[in-house]
């Protein structure tokens, strides 16, 4: 009796069939009846915002942090992080040194200290006195992409306080001073701020991929020294950007380029811009780190000309004013080209609690519309994202937007940023928690239905839904989240959703272009989570129109399962969404097969298009959906591609369990 309770108690929470073992799906295309709509590349955009090292320590090449030797600019909870990782830190700070940096030698005691209001950036610049016949100095940690290059460039300000006017700068070995690996002299001139450029030329072989050193700066003797803005980055950065990242990006093919994100409401573009030597670094008040500023406006542009995507900004609707968002907007028409109707959100999250400066929810609408009318009269033809509710409590929220009148924005945001490992049911499996993660765009199609069904019933009938954010997160990889092969088909998952509400949905952008299911870097190792993967398998394959697909397969129900959505019925377990390249020359098939376990044999059958004898299969898959990609196996996960022989009868494919697949066929 007490296993027949446990069984019916199992079936009763986990509602999720099994597929039998000899169950053929079928998928049937008629390729002669394609959708009223054509599918915008736009669905293809992605985010990117100062959080973690998706910039700082990412995308922008500079190696070092904190180089303007500033406090205040990790909250209480990162500072524990960084001590918990380097100890040596926590005597650092004992020295007066601002963290992350460490002393060359801490038996020396403190021979530093820090001086305000005479910096030559910011506010804080950073003294250092020598020792007759010692070195004394100051290091960093730092990660050297030496497996791409051996040639680093750099610069410090100075100011000679006393001695020999000399200093040196260096890059020994980790926990190693005596160990010089490259060095550059600098003579010193004057008793001013002067800026000191200098080059670092490492051995070959000295330092191994993967491997820390010190960037180390010394005074010998008597000589005391200010330092201010220290600068190293590899010689071949792309306008200060990292080659090997702005590569993975081009390569995604992103139409729009989100800049934006919870620093969005206390961020002022005008920090951002002018000679980055004179910008000031600042704490970002979302996410606890340093903004240091040297990332602004003119960067993101140059990024988004250097991958071919166009910009796509949200304005500061916490802290900032309608005047400040309207001379934004004029500042990038001007440096876009002269270019106008750029794409635009007015704020992010505004309905959050946790931004700065939100509105009261019956405020929204009249706060929304002074920066529309500030931004329009600027550039008529902007487009304006108003800033949305989530796809599952949007309807109060979206009801006040809707009150402005017709025209006053195109777009209703939505986002939905969905913690995978939160289920109502206590004590799930694994196969469940995974399979609840799996089906939620199966609801999210559903919601967005609703959420455009209000949109219908309004004034302002032309509006559409922008999904400006959307990742599934976890506090750990044990979980289905946005960085391995589980949030992987996740992501497969969203983007068949898209695909087949393109017409109501025209704009999405993926969390994020750097981190999150995007590119990463590790120990200066650039790679690819396995969404990013997924992403260039949808954004790469030339989709102009959707055509009739449909599908008999197996179901399963959730019940119980993730918080934000917990009841999710009728969820196929082979999700297909087929479509028309540009030219009509190809149709593409995209298939998630979200079983755990067993693969889904399919008959797939063709009308109204003349396939040619072979056809192009790209599929992800791992034996664990677990697995990801890191800095020592980059590629681990990676999409494999076959060719696929095409019978005059009915295709038989089998998708391998917990797989994506895309299976391209070209015309005859």
């Amino acid at each position: 009796m007490k296993y027949l309770l446990i069984l019916i108690f199992a079936l009763c929470t986990l509602s999720v069939s099994t597929v039998p073992q000899n169950a053929v799906s079928t998928i049937d295309i008629d390729a002669s009846r394609p959708a009223s709509y054509t599918i915008p590349r736009t669905i293809f955009g992605s985010f990117l915002e100062p959080i973690g090292n998706s910039i700082y320590g990412g995308l922008w090449a500079e190696e070092l942090q904190n180089p303007s030797f500033e406090d205040n600019l990790w909250s209480a909870d990162n500072l524990r992080t960084m001590i918990r990782d380097n100890p040596a830190l926590e005597r650092a700070s004992q020295l007066g040194l601002p963290l992350p940096w460490e002393p060359l030698d801490s038996a020396q005691g403190n021979r530093y200290a820090p001086r305000w209001n005479d910096a030559a950036n910011s506010y804080r610049s950073l003294e250092i006195m020598g020792l007759p016949q010692k070195e004394v100095g100051i290091r960093q940690q730092v990660y050297l992409p030496v497996q791409r290059i051996l040639q680093y460039t750099g610069s410090i300000y100075v100011k000679h306080l006393d001695g020999p006017p000399q200093i040196e700068i260096s890059i020994r070995e980790r926990n190693h001073a005596e160990n010089v690996l490259a060095r550059a002299p600098i003579h010193l001139s004057g008793n001013a701020w002067n800026k000191y450029p200098f080059t670092l030329e490492m051995p070959e072989g000295r330092i191994r991929p993967l491997q820390p050193s010190d960037f180390v700066l010394v005074v010998r003797d008597a000589t005391r020294v200010l330092v201010d803005l220290a600068s190293l980055m590899a010689a071949d950065n792309v306008q200060g950007m990292d080659p090997d990242m702005i590569a993975m990006a081009k390569a995604m093919k992103i139409p729009l380029l989100r800049f934006g994100g919870n620093f969005t409401s206390a961020y002022n573009w005008r920090d951002g811009i002018g000679p980055r030597d004179k910008r000031i670094t600042m704490l970002n008040l979302a996410w606890g780190m340093p903004e240091y500023n040297q990332f602004g406006t003119d960067e993101f542009l140059e990024f988004c000309r250097l991958i071919g995507a166009q910009p796509q900004i949200a304005l500061n609707l916490g802290t900032g004013t309608p005047e400040e968002a309207a001379d934004w907007a004029r500042y990038v028409d001007q440096r876009w080209d002269n270019h106008s109707g750029l794409t635009w959100e007015l704020g992010n999250e505004l309905w959050g609690a946790f931004q700065v400066g939100y509105p009261p929810r019956d405020q929204v609408g009249k706060l929304t519309k002074s920066f529309s009318d500030a931004v329009r009269t600027v550039d008529p033809s902007a487009r304006l994202i108003a800033t949305g509710a989530d796809p599952d409590r949007f309807r109060d929220w979206n009801a006040v937007q809707l009150e402005n009148p017709p025209g006053t924005f195109n777009y209703l945001s939505t986002h939905f940023v969905v913690t995978t490992s939160d289920l109502v049911q206590k004590n799930a499996s694994a196969e469940f928690t995974a399979q609840a993660a799996f089906a939620l765009p199966v609801q999210l199609e559903r919601l967005l239905r609703a959420m455009h069904n209000q949109i219908a019933g309004s004034p302002d009938q032309d509006v559409k839904t922008a999904f400006t954010e959307w990742l599934f997160w976890a506090p750990d990889a044990t979980y289905p989240r946005y960085d391995n092969v589980a949030g992987a088909i996740g992501a497969a998952g969203v983007f068949n959703m898209l695909l087949r509400s393109a017409d109501i949905v025209p704009i999405s952008d993926m969390t994020g272009i750097m981190e999150f299911a995007g590119i990463w870097k590790k120990r200066s190792q650039v790679f690819g989570a396995p969404a990013y993967y997924v992403f260039n398998m949808y954004s790469n394959a030339g989709v102009s129109r959707p055509v009739e697909t449909r599908v008999q397969s197996e179901t399963y129900n959730v019940h119980q399962g993730d918080k934000r959505l917990p009841e999710i019925p009728d969820v196929p377990y082979l999700d297909a969404v087929a479509a028309l390249g540009d030219d009509a020359r190809t149709l593409t098939l995209f298939c998630v097969n979200r079983h755990l376990t067993q693969d889904i044999r399919a008959l797939i059958s063709l009308r109204g298009f003349s396939s040619a004898s072979e056809a192009v299969v790209t599929s992800l898959s791992s034996d664990n959906i677990y697995d990801q990609n890191d800095a020592e196996a980059p590629k681990k996960i990676y999409p494999r591609e076959q060719r696929l022989s095409i019978p005059n009868a009915p295709l038989e494919y089998t998708f391998r369990h917990a797989s994506v697949t895309e299976i391209q066929f070209s015309k005859r």
